[in-house]
Formats: structure tokens, C-alpha cells, sequence
């Protein structure tokens, strides 16, 4: 729509005035010419705005003299309210009333229909009066610096809690640039929002691939060739926000960024590699607003449960928990002190690193490079009088020694270990140097666990198997009893097709029973431990595994993907 021939028409405009907007041409910045009308004082704004509307049916309204509707503000993209100057009114039978002072600005309105899927029709307002709507609303000062940085920190939703270093940041100009900044708190912003665990930017010969861990599988994000030229850029901001030496790119660093997301705090753990063609970079986010603590949600099934509550409740003894990295051994020992953590009752951590605070419960930072190791601090733990402590992994000859010791003198340790299943973790203690009538007598149980992917509520697919679809350990017993029947994975809008949505823990609970205390005791292998244990009803990995198949929780594929078949 030729906006000054509009203006023409209604009068608005004069011959003349109107000769010397289209003499503009390119100038005008961009502009809409009748915006430039109103900005030179050739027309009064309420006027413009009134000839417009008329052309395309849209009235004029005083937003001084209206009540719109605030609730609205709630589920509105604020930063489309900043960026093309709008304000909701009202919504009724579908349709969204929203107060433009640029009409003729259509693919704003598009854009707003299709994010909130209304029909759109437009009233018209003065910039002046939006801009006051939106300054008593949202508290945000559009027309200052100071506002024009809250809406970028509104738009990319993310807020760093930790001042960037001065000297750093002049070291590496690009990477504080605006688009930088923007880019870079988009990536974080995306993974946290997709449910991600770790983000990987790697540096290849082309330019940079960015992948996310989402339910302990890698998915590579499609990003847009550009992003290539922002490499070094985005390694920098990282390592900026990090507080790691930007200069320094031949040698591995670790650093930490403290964010706050959408009002809950996320802890960013940054790891970079000089590699071939570049930094590689990985992070891990801990969603510290997301994480609730409790044995009853780890759906360890009720017999499980049961035992466990009985053994974090010890009076003294090592409970350990095992598996690889990523496995959830943190999330089951951190519920399982606060399922015991009470006034009555001292717990003390030693970690590396501190990965989630629990109040109530006294937390140490280990820092190896100073000579507080775990095996440090487990000595000067010990003169605080605790009840229970938790040592966050057993790596060494003395770190067992001192848990041994612990477990000795009356006191309730929980520990990690790194073995593949539960039996392992007895022999494994007596590898590191630890007496076998030790491990004997303080090991009062271990745990092995996996996560296995959860189905998507609102989309598996039932079915009925046949012996060639399985495995040959299924228990076709129990599947029989339950139904005869399986679920798979289909994929639909709310698990983004995957088919999936969060994980779930699988357990094997190897309690020390009389035969497995005199099997430690003897150095018998892993083998025969794990067969004495079978014997006194534990469970394997693989059989709780098929036991959240059975339930409809996951798939057999996931079942084989994370668990090994047992031996018969």
C-alpha cells in the first residue's frame, strides 16, 4: 500500500510535503514514509493513523481510556511487544484484538497470528501511548539503554549471574558483540528448553557442529551456514562467561557460567579441548530449578523401595552406588539423604564438584590442586561429629581406606564407584589394596544403575509380540501376567517426534548377605558374588529393565541398548 498516497487522499498530507517524502527514496532509513511524516512534524500521528485505518478497517482507539486485558500479557511474546511497538487488548471467540501503531506493518501481524494462533485484527494506537502501556505493565524502559538491554535480555531469556571479567572482555571484542551475545545465549536458551543434559560444539575443518545430549542420546541441531564465521566468537563468549584465559588455546580448561533461565538458576560446568581443527567445547547443565529429590520418584518399583529405605537408615556400614558417568548415581544418593536428612541428624558431602545444594546438609568443594582431596577432607570430616557422609567417589587406595575407616568407627558413608554392575564393586575394593575382611564387614549393600528413555504418554504404540521380536532372556512369565502386551516408540508434536520424553532409572540392589560377606572374604570373583546374590532374590539390571518394558514405561530396544543380556 502506497502509505503517502493514502495521506493524500484524507488530506492528511499536502502536495508538497508529500513530493518531499517520495524525493527520500532509500533515505528515510528504512522506515515506513508515513512514520517519517510524523517524525518531521508534516502530520499529526492520531491523524496518519486515522487515514490508515480507514483504508484497511481498523480503528482508532485512546489506550488511556481502555481496560485491556491483562492476562493476556501472561502467554504474549514480550519481545514482539518491544520490537514492533504492541500492546494485546482484548481476545474474544478466537480472535486477539491487538493495538499497532504501524498498520500497515503485516507481517508483524502474521507472525503474532501464527505464534499464538488467533486471528488477528489490528486497532490502532499511538506509539506514545504503547510505549507507557508498556512501561507500567512491564517495567520495561524502552526509550533508555538500560531498557534497550532488558528487552535483548527478555528476548534471548537469558541472564548471567556472574560479572564478566573487564580485561577479558577487551581481549576479545567480537565476542561481546551484540549478535554474539544474542547467538550464544540462544544455544544455552535452546538446550535448556529441549530438556539437554550436555551441549557439544565441536570445531571441524568446515566450521562448527553443535549437538545436544537430550535423554543420554547425542542430536545434532541444524544451524544455518553463517554460524560458521562465528567461531572463534562463540568459543570466546563461552570462555569469557566461563572466566577461563581466552588467550590460552593449546591447553584443556574448566570453568563454570551461573545462569538464571525463565527464573530458575542453571549451573553451566564448561570443558575445552584445543583438537585438530579448533576448541572443542562441551557443557554440562545442571537445571537446578527442575531437580526435586525423592526415592519415591526414582520408581524403584515397591520391593526395592522397601530395602533401601531399611539400608540408608543403618546405624554405620558403606552403601555404594555404581555406574558410569551420566547414570544418575548422584540424583538416587542426594535422595536418599534427603529422604534421612532431619534435625537429629548430621550429613556431611565431600564433591567434585558440588553439583547441587541440599539444605540442611554440609557441602565441601574438593580442590585437588590444593591438597583438599576427598581423601583430605573424609579425615577432617570425621572430627565434625557426623552421622552420615557422603563421600562423592571412591577413586583411590587412601579414599577407600578413610570410608573403611568411617564405616569402622560408627558412622553411615554413601560413596560412588565405577564398576558395571553390583557384584564388581567387592573385588574392585580389594584391587585398590582395601583387606577383604574389611570390605567384608562395612560393605552393607551396592547398587548398579542405568537410565533407560521413558515412552512418550502421548504417543506409544501398543502391540503384541512374537518370540523372533525378542530377546531370549524376556520373561515371557511375567509378560503374560501382565497383559501380553508391549509398547514402542511413534514420535508425535509433544516428545519433538522422538518418541520419548525424559529417562528413567533401571537398579540392581546387591544387599551383603551372609554368603556374599564370606565370598568377599575368601576373594572369591565377581562371578560367583554375583551368583550367591542371585541366589538371595537380587534382581539384575536386565531383569528390572524388562520389569519397566513389561510396565509400558520403555521399549525393548532401549532394554537392549543399555543393558547387557544376563547369562544363563
Amino acid at each position: 500500500m502506497d502509505s503517502v498516497a493514502v495521506l493524500l487522499k484524507h488530506n492528511v498530507l499536502s502536495q508538497e510535503r508529500a513530493d518531499e517524502l517520495r524525493a527520500l527514496n532509500g533515505e528515510a532509513g528504512g522506515k515506513p514514509l508515513h512514520e517519517v511524516a510524523v517524525q518531521r512534524g508534516y502530520a499529526a500521528e492520531e491523524d496518519v493513523l486515522t487515514a490508515l485505518g480507514s483504508e484497511i478497517g481498523a480503528e482508532l482507539i485512546d489506550l488511556n481510556h481502555c481496560q485491556p486485558d491483562l492476562s493476556l500479557l501472561d502467554a504474549f511474546p514480550q519481545r514482539l511487544m518491544h520490537r514492533h511497538g504492541m500492546f494485546p487488548v482484548s481476545r474474544q471467540n478466537g480472535t486477539l484484538s491487538i493495538a499497532t501503531s504501524d498498520p500497515l506493518d503485516f507481517e508483524a501481524l502474521d507472525e503474532i497470528g501464527a505464534i499464538t494462533g488467533l486471528s488477528i485484527e489490528p486497532l490502532l494506537a499511538t506509539r506514545r501511548q504503547i510505549a507507557e502501556r508498556l512501561k507500567a505493565h512491564l517495567g520495561v524502559g524502552s526509550e533508555t539503554v538500560e531498557g534497550l538491554v532488558a528487552a535483548r535480555q527478555a528476548e534471548s531469556g537469558v541472564e548471567l549471574l556472574e560479572e564478566i571479567d573487564a580485561e577479558a572482555a577487551e581481549l576479545a571484542e567480537g565476542a561481546q558483540e551484540a549478535s554474539v551475545v544474542r547467538l550464544v545465549n540462544e544455544i544455552l536458551l535452546e538446550a535448556i528448553q529441549t530438556r539437554a543434559s550436555d551441549v557439544h560444539i565441536e570445531s571441524e575443518a568446515v566450521g562448527i557442529r553443535i549437538r545436544y545430549r537430550i535423554d543420554g542420546l547425542l542430536v545434532e541441531q541444524p544451524t544455518p551456514p553463517e554460524i560458521n564465521h562465528f567461531r572463534a566468537a562463540i568459543t570466546s563468549r563461552l570462555k569469557i562467561m566461563a572466566h577461563l584465559n581466552i588467550a590460552e588455546k593449546r591447553l584443556p580448561q574448566d570453568g563454570r557460567i551461573k545462569l538464571r533461565v525463565e527464573g530458575r538458576e542453571v549451573d553451566v560446568r564448561v570443558s575445552v579441548i584445543p583438537m585438530i581443527h579448533g576448541e572443542g567445547i562441551v557443557m554440562r547443565l545442571l537445571d537446578k530449578g527442575r531437580m526435586k529429590f525423592s526415592l519415591a520418584s526414582l520408581g524403584m518399583g515397591e520391593v526395592l523401595d522397601d530395602k533401601l529405605n531399611e539400608l540408608i537408615r543403618a546405624p554405620h556400614g558403606i552403601i555404594l552406588v555404581t555406574g558410569p558417568t551420566g547414570s544418575g548415581k548422584t540424583t538416587t544418593l542426594y535422595s536418599a539423604l534427603t529422604e534421612i536428612n532431619d534435625e537429629n541428624t548430621k550429613i556431611i558431602t565431600t564433591e567434585d564438584p558440588v553439583e547441587y545444594q541440599l539444605p540442611g546438609i554440609a557441602q565441601i568443594q574438593v580442590h585437588p590442586k590444593i591438597g583438599l582431596t576427598f581423601a583430605a577432607s573424609l579425615r577432617s570430616i570425621l572430627r565434625h561429629d557426623p552421622d552420615v557422609v557422603l563421600v562423592g567417589e571412591i577413586r583411590d587406595h587412601e579414599t577407600a581406606e578413610n570410608a573403611i575407616q568411617a564405616a569402622l568407627t560408627g558412622h553411615l558413608v554413601f560413596s560412588t564407584l565405577h564398576t558395571n554392575d553390583a557384584p564388581s564393586a567387592y573385588t574392585r575394593l580389594i584391587d585398590m589394596g582395601i583387606e577383604p575382611f574389611l570390605v567384608a564387614s562395612t560393605i552393607e549393600a551396592v547398587m548398579a544403575q542405568r537410565l533407560v528413555r521413558r515412552l512418550c504418554g502421548k504417543c506409544r504404540e501398543a502391540y503384541t509380540p512374537t518370540t523372533d521380536d525378542l530377546p531370549h532372556d524376556f520373561p515371557w512369565d511375567e509378560f503374560e501376567a501382565a497383559g501380553g502386551q508391549l509398547f514402542r516408540a511413534k514420535g508425535c508434536r509433544a516428545c519433538r517426534e522422538l518418541g520419548y520424553t525424559g529417562r528413567q532409572g533401571i537398579f540392581e540392589l546387591c544387599e551383603t548377605t551372609d554368603p556374599v560377606r564370606q565370598l568377599a572374604h575368601d576373594r572369591a570373583s565377581s562371578w560367583e558374588i554375583r551368583k550367591a546374590a542371585l541366589s538371595s532374590g537380587m534382581r539384575t539390571l536386565r531383569q528390572d529393565a524388562w520389569r519397566q518394558c513389561i510396565a509400558g514405561v520403555t521399549t525393548v530396544d532401549e532394554v537392549v541398548r543399555v543393558t547387557r543380556g544376563d547369562r544363563t
